[in-house]
């Protein structure tokens, strides 16, 4: 393996890309290359195999994706670019990634492939001609198996996350994806970290490559405060406006992706009464200058921007940075921050995150090595109590400051003429200047347990698939395992309530392991790991636990799953003891199971979380 050589790259245009691409790159406002894009993008143009360390979120999907999308032969239907994902959402995100980078290339097709999903609509994708499929391990190789996926034309193939399919257990299916692919192949892998099997399969699959690490080096000021609100539960907006009406601000700088956003949202602001104004690229610089003035000045105090608009940004007012949306890395999101709590002042930023979102949220903490807080939003009673106290303000500072009298002769002469109380005119002269949109907001249950559930759960790195109940799965087999013994069989527990029994059809002569099993059922069902209960894996066979109320059409998929060569043909076990009623105290000490789970929509990719007592 060779060490990339420094390279001095400063902007995107010094890289030999597609016209086209370079077009939507200035569409979406990328101008400066991360280092693992400086690194890595000109490598991969030369068809180079690439081997990159570096954490989610640095960026690398725009390293992998702009130069692949550039080496691409448009007119050829037959994929060219396989890339693969451990689960569902990345497969989803690095899809739309490519569909973003290739908007100028009209004829591009790009088609996720992944688990949870029918195969209907994938095969069709496939059938009609596509440029790159993304995909996870396992439906992937089924769709090989099929002959709906040919990768006799493939030119290039990404292991994105290597290290995070080999904690799932997917690692045998990579392997066995790479043998199936042709010899002359060019081969990208990423990985956060290299443990020794990572290695292995770049020392016998990869050709010379090319190796990048990147180091983090993203820090966070101590000044500023960090909090996030998910968006699951209330629109961006309405969360939005309760921030500005209940947050004490001085100035605030709302952080977008495109320069469409910064408009259309400060056109919003503006109709919800906020003085607000848009910076990107396309702003002259005279009228950047005198923006940025009038924010300095306190003439204007919400800015809305995007990356590119507001770098090299420093006014001492602004307390607040919202990044209403995401950055794309954490490199971004340390800069886009870093616009607050300067000169040793404190400061304040908030981030949205919707739950796909959720996977650059936990890298964002630990590139920045501190953990964002959840973020209670103001009460409808304080936002309420807020726009009273406002209210009143109000007609203080108009009688202190206006004059009145030629108002005061009109009211005076209505009174006289209707026979009307002073108080009831005033009251409909302020219903009149309130107009049709209500003055109090109506109470709704918008703090709701799936909000606090996603702190819990969603939050907190993830520690592989219950480590304890792994060790207890290992300690239960070597109980009964001898050196060339059969192993004995293990005792059935009785089923935890909304739980259901089934039986794989793969067991320990098929060298399959829990981890397996686990992360196949979790991409193809859509599950949670920890609403995946007990697994017992016997000679030929493996007993599994699982929520009850599974779809017909997941249980058609599963059945059709590969594990360690075998499918799964997985059946619901019949006959088994009703599921008794555990305590509170019994559920907590459960290594199988973290709770209930429903699989009322398992299509959605989005979890529940489960309540431990």
């Amino acid at each position: 393996m060779e060490d990339s050589k420094a390279k001095t790259i400063s902007t995107f245009s010094q890289f030999e890309l597609k016209p086209a691409l370079h077009k939507a790159l200035d569409q979406v406002g990328y101008e400066t290359p991360t280092p693992i894009q400086e690194q890595t993008i000109s490598f991969l143009l030369e068809k180079k195999d690439v081997l990159g360390q570096a954490q989610t979120g640095t960026g690398k999907t725009a390293a992998f994706a702009l130069p692949l999308l550039s080496n691409l032969n448009l007119r050829q239907k037959d994929p060219q670019v396989l890339v693969l994902a451990p689960t569902r959402e990345l497969a989803i995100q690095v899809a739309e990634a490519f569909k973003k980078y290739a908007s100028e290339m009209k004829s591009f097709h790009v088609l996720p492939i992944y688990g949870g999903q029918e195969y209907r609509g994938q095969i069709r994708g496939l059938q009609r001609g596509v440029h790159v499929v993304v995909g996870t391990p396992g439906r992937v190789m089924d769709h090989m198996r099929r002959g709906t996926l040919k990768l006799g034309n493939l030119t290039t193939l990404v292991l994105d996350e290597a290290d995070e399919m080999l904690r799932m257990g997917f690692i045998d299916d990579v392997e066995w994806i790479l043998e199936q692919t042709p010899e002359k192949r060019q081969i990208a892998l990423f990985s956060a970290t290299m443990p020794q099997q990572i290695r292995r399969i770049a020392t016998r699959y990869l050709k010379d490559p090319v190796q990048i690490t990147i180091k983090d080096k993203t820090t966070t000021a101590t000044t500023i405060r960090q909090r996030f609100w998910p968006v699951s539960g209330m629109h961006k907006l309405d969360a939005l406006t309760r921030i500005l009406e209940a947050e004490p601000f001085e100035a605030m700088l709302i952080f977008v992706r495109t320069k469409t956003a910064t408009v259309e949202l400060s056109a919003k602001l503006e109709a919800r009464g906020y003085a607000s104004t848009p910076l990107n690229g396309d702003i002259k610089q005279n009228q950047r200058e005198r923006t940025i003035e009038q924010l300095k000045k306190g003439k204007l105090d919400i800015l809305v921007a995007t990356d590119v608009a507001a770098r090299g940004l420093d006014v001492e007012r602004i307390s607040h940075v919202v990044n209403y949306d995401i950055p794309h890395d954490t490199e971004g999101y340390v800069h886009r921050i870093g616009r607050t709590g300067r000169a040793g002042r404190q400061g304040d930023a908030i981030l949205f995150v919707a739950p796909r979102e959720k996977r650059m949220l936990h890298a964002i903490e630990r590139a920045t090595n501190q953990k964002i807080e959840l973020m209670e939003l103001p009460s409808t009673e304080l936002i309420n109590d807020q726009r009273i106290v406002k209210f009143k303000q109000r007609i203080t500072d108009t009688l202190a400051t206006e004059e009145l009298g030629q108002f005061y002769q009109m009211i005076e002469q209505y009174q006289q003429e209707h026979n009307v109380p002073a108080l009831e005119i005033a009251a409909s002269l302020a219903k009149l200047l309130q107009g049709d949109s209500p003055f109090m907001l109506q109470a709704k249950s918008h703090r709701n347990k799936e909000d606090k559930s996603w702190q819990e759960e969603e939050t907190k790195p993830r520690k592989g698939r219950d480590a304890d109940r792994g060790k207890e799965r290992g300690r239960e087999r070597e109980k009964g395992r001898g050196k060339n013994k059969e192993r004995a069989p293990k005792k059935e527990l009785p089923l935890e309530e909304g739980m259901e029994r089934f039986r794989l059809e793969v067991g320990h002569n098929h060298d399959v392991k829990p981890n397996n099993i686990v992360g196949a059922i979790a991409n193809e069902a859509g599950l949670d790991s920890q609403h995946i209960g007990r697994i017992n894996i016997y000679d030929d066979y493996s007993v599994i636990d699982l929520p009850e109320g599974m779809p017909k059409d997941v249980f058609s998929d599963l059945k059709k799953v590969w594990v360690a060569g075998k499918q799964l043909n997985i059946s619901l076990l019949k006959n088994e003891r009703k599921p008794r009623k555990s305590s509170p105290r019994e559920r907590a000490g459960s290594k199988g199971k973290g709770g209930k789970k429903s699989f009322s929509s398992p299509k959605t990719g989005r979890k529940k979380k489960m309540s431990r007592k």
